[in-house]
């Protein structure tokens, strides 16, 4: 009967009315204990005359202050309990009549961040009290509470991608509650900016014509699955290794030591891994890399070649990033941790598994670095011993990065890296029976700081300090433990760099700066028999202020950079030298996509590394940094300029540049002679004329390319016969096809590099090939690099998909195959004579058919 009233009642008219108070009710007895907004000056009055009674306050005190008291509040002291709870007021009771009302000194106060757009909540941003230590982060809905702080204190709110907001506690407070506070998006209308994006994500090319390489953007290249630094540079016109490695990179010509290699500001005298084919830096904190090949600014010196910086994540960031991974030859870890809103750390480390995995990239490795080898007798039959071979070889790099903002006008950066390479090798001649043992231990350990400071919007600094050590030791015992050779070679290198920058207009700078670097240099050579030992010291010091300046367009139609550096090289009293170097980089758009580029510089360095027993079979510890002592060796100094034209319309690009280059102040001990020359150390030049060609075709989820280079490179001995000849770099032709495809989460590249034979020299024919008149007897060469080795070819393939583990957690899985086809590219071919006088031909052969596989995750 209830149900059925009730029925009647909800269908009738009167039903619909009631139904729609009760619905009411709930919100007005809400309006009702919440009561209404009153400033609190007013509503202190109506107290005074309710109750009766004075308050004593300071009015500015309280001005401006609104209170919305519930209603349901009758009693003085419940709502003077409430007025303190909610402002932070207290209130005390002098006698029957009078109260006081002061401010507390120490408050708590709680707000909501939010955009000031759509309201969204803002987690993770920094709350700070401005002038002290105290900070915190927001939650996830944007909400922040802070207790004990002074009431007079100022809020700093930062979140990336928003304005910095201010606000005082005593604005929130007035508001009462949790107030939202919102803040406004950062937008900034920026200059345009020209940049030439080609092969592949990451890499993009800059208006000053230099080459920047992002590893966070990288896509793929042919044979690389991940983004090995020296491997990538590589793939640029007019960079290559003609011995498949990344520590001999001929950039335009040059030998490997004539690049100035920095990580962080800091130079480095190390710069691969297993006989440098796989660079030693971890790829994965680097932020960016940069490669001057010409129209370097005057703030470097060093390296006649190129300029290849750098540099780590220099941003604090509010969360935990990291990754590890694996691939056939090693595995790594990196990480970046934030340790509060002012102090951060990065750190990386990788190790090999070569020592205790064996892999069949490790064995195409190994068989490259030591068993690359083809021998010949005169009469070109292979000369087949029986070789038994045992080595124990591992290698380890690790870096770590303390970030330290002081305020937000300095940082500070303190920077660590090492690298090792261990090698035991013992090498059986079982035909001969004769064994020889090679023990090497290389080691690069680096320390530096990082102080920049903005003195002002316009004026900047940057203090660089690094010192670095550099030890190669190496001990080959021969002819079954009777012979024993001692090679130690240790750099040691401090510097000091201060860079200012002074913007005067929006379009034009100024760059200042010195630099200080004291080298120090120690060579050590001990043979038992015949006894023999030499120990070479030396130090060099560089003083070297310099300027610049730069000017650009609004429309970046013209840019440009002009600047010089002034070198006085002193060697401990053996020479002193002054020396000066211009610096020109102009870029102008005369059309629509079409820029012109003019670059020249004039630059010289005083370490060079010597090439003694090129014929040893480990290789590495051939190549010692020494000094120049302007005598047996003087500074290197090179001149250079090029010309280039440029074509981009985002979907395709094309470039085109001719260049010029000589170097004076080389040294047959620095080039790596196998031939006639190869001890003689006379003193020259080379000079280099090239032209570089690209043309690189992209779409939205492919890119192609073709790339050539022209080098005629040649040698100028005067004590030499002839005295000119081409120079052991003189690769006159490079061609590379490749191209790049991404389809969903699957990254595909292919390419074929192919190049002209490298020079070299041949002995005499017949009779007249070994000389036997003299002691020791010699073989007679013909003219200097008068052959040629046949035309290099390889093509390499890789592949890439990526896929997520969790929400936070990505990974991604890669393989690669190098020399696909297996050929057997011959890198280097030399001469040698045996017990019985008859000579050996000895060919180093290339990498062959390699794969490797890879696995990475990142969170």
């Amino acid at each position: 009967m209830y149900f059925s009233m009730l029925k009647r009642l909800l269908s009738s008219q009167l039903g619909l009315f009631l139904v729609f108070i009760l619905l009411l009710t709930p919100n007005l007895s809400a309006q009702v204990e919440s009561g209404t907004p009153t400033p609190l000056v007013a509503y202190i009055k109506t107290l005074e005359e309710k109750f009766d009674i004075k308050f004593s306050y300071i009015h500015e005190d309280l001005e401006g202050i609104t209170i919305a008291v519930p209603s349901n509040l009758v009693a003085l002291q419940d709502i003077l309990d409430f007025i303190g709870s909610e402002l932070q007021i207290k209130s005390q009771k002098l006698n029957d009549r009078y109260y006081t009302l002061t401010k507390n000194s120490l408050v708590r106060v709680c707000a909501q961040v939010l955009d000031n757009f759509a309201e969204n909540n803002i987690p993770g941003a920094t709350v700070e009290v401005f002038g002290t230590e105290i900070a915190q982060s927001t939650n996830p809905d944007g909400s922040f509470l802070l207790t004990d702080i002074p009431r007079n204190a100022t809020l700093k709110i930062r979140y990336l991608g928003f304005n910095t907001k201010y606000v005082t506690v005593e604005e929130l407070m007035k508001k009462g509650g949790c107030p939202k506070i919102l803040m406004a998006q950062h937008y900034e209308q920026l200059q345009e900016v020209v940049v030439y994006q080609f092969l592949t994500t990451g890499i993009i090319k800059e208006t000053d014509a230099s080459i920047t390489l992002n590893t966070a953007d990288f896509g793929i290249l042919p044979g690389l699955i991940e983004p090995d630094i020296l491997q990538t540079v590589q793939a640029l016109p007019g960079i290559k290794s003609i011995d498949e490695t990344v520590s001999d990179i001929n950039v335009r010509g040059g030998t490997n030591d004539q690049n100035l290699i920095l990580w962080n500001g800091i130079k480095m005298y190390q710069s691969g891994h297993f006989f440098g084919l796989i660079s030693a830096f971890n790829p994965y904190l680097t932020d960016k890399i940069t490669v001057f090949k010409n129209g370097t600014p005057s703030a470097f010196g060093d390296g006649v070649s190129s300029v290849i910086q750098m540099e780590t994540s220099n941003e604090l960031t509010d969360y935990f990033v990291g990754g590890a991974g694996f691939n056939f030859i090693s595995g790594d870890i990196y990480g970046q941790i934030p340790v509060t809103h002012k102090l951060g750390l990065q750190f990386s480390a990788r190790r090999s598994t070569t020592d205790f995995l064996n892999t069949p990239t490790y064995n195409k490795f190994f068989d490259r670095a030591f068993q690359d080898s083809e021998v010949t007798n005169e009469n070109n039959i292979a000369v087949a011993d029986e070789i038994l071979r045992n080595e124990n070889f591992f290698f380890y790099d690790f870096t770590g990065k303390l970030l330290y903002d002081i305020n937000d006008y300095h940082q500070l950066r303190l920077n660590f890296i090492g690298m090792a390479n261990n090698l035991d090798y013992t090498e059986t001649n079982l035909t001969d029976v004769e064994s020889t043992n090679s023990i090497l231990d290389q080691t690069n350990i680096s320390v530096g700081g990082q102080l920049h400071s903005d003195w002002t919007n316009n004026f900047s600094s940057n203090l660089n300090l690094y010192y670095t050590r550099y030890v190669l030791d190496a001990e080959s015992i021969f002819a079954n433990q009777i012979q024993l050779l001692l090679q130690r070679n240790e750099v040691l290198e401090t510097a000091l760099k201060l860079d200012t920058k002074y913007k005067l207009t929006d379009n034009f700078e100024w760059n200042n700066g010195y630099q200080y670097i004291e080298t120090g240099i120690a060579n050590t050579t001990i043979i038992n028999q015949p006894n023999f030992k030499s120990e070479i010291k030396g130090v060099v010091r560089i003083h070297a202020p310099y300027s610049g300046v730069g000017y650009k367009t609004d429309d970046l139609k013209f840019a440009g950079r002009a600047g010089v550096r002034l070198n006085y090289m002193e060697n401990l009293g053996t020479f002193t030298k002054f020396l000066v170097e211009p610096r020109l980089n102009l870029s102008y758009s005369f059309a629509p996509n079409f820029r012109l580029e003019v670059l020249g510089e004039f630059k010289s360095q005083s370490t060079n590394q010597v090439i003694d027993l090129e014929q040893n079979f480990l290789g590495i510890e051939k190549r010692r940094w020494i000094l120049s002592d302007d005598d047996t060796l003087p500074i290197t100094q090179s001149k250079q300029g090029s010309m280039g034209i440029n074509y981009d319309t985002n979907k395709f690009y094309i470039g085109l540049e001719g260049f010029y280059k000589k170097v004076d102040g080389i040294s047959t001990s620095t080039q790596g002679f196998q031939n006639q020359n190869q001890f003689g150390g006379e003193i020259g030049s080379y000079d280099v004329k090239g032209m570089e060609f690209l043309v690189n075709k992209k779409g939205n989820n492919y890119s192609t390319w073709l790339s050539y280079t022209y080098n005629k490179n040649d040698y100028t001995f005067e004590t030499i016969v002839p005295n000119s000849f081409p120079n052991n770099l003189d690769i006159r032709h490079t061609l590379t096809f490749a191209g790049t495809y991404t389809y969903n989460k699957l990254k595909l590249s292919l390419g074929v590099n192919y190049r002209s034979g490298k020079p070299f020299t041949e002995p005499q024919d017949g009779d007249l090939a070994v000389d036997t008149s003299v002691f020791p007897v010699q073989i007679n060469y013909k003219e200097p690099n008068s052959s040629r080795l046949d035309d290099y070819f390889r093509m390499d393939a890789s592949a890439i998909y990526k896929f997520n583990i969790s929400q936070r957690i990505k990974a991604n899985a890669g393989v690669s195959l190098l020399n696909m086809t297996n050929r057997k590219n011959s890198l280097n071919k030399y001469y040698r004579l045996t017990e019985e006088n008859q000579i050996e031909t000895v060919e180093n052969i290339s990498l062959g058919l390699t794969p490797n596989v890879s696995f990475r995750v990142n969170f």
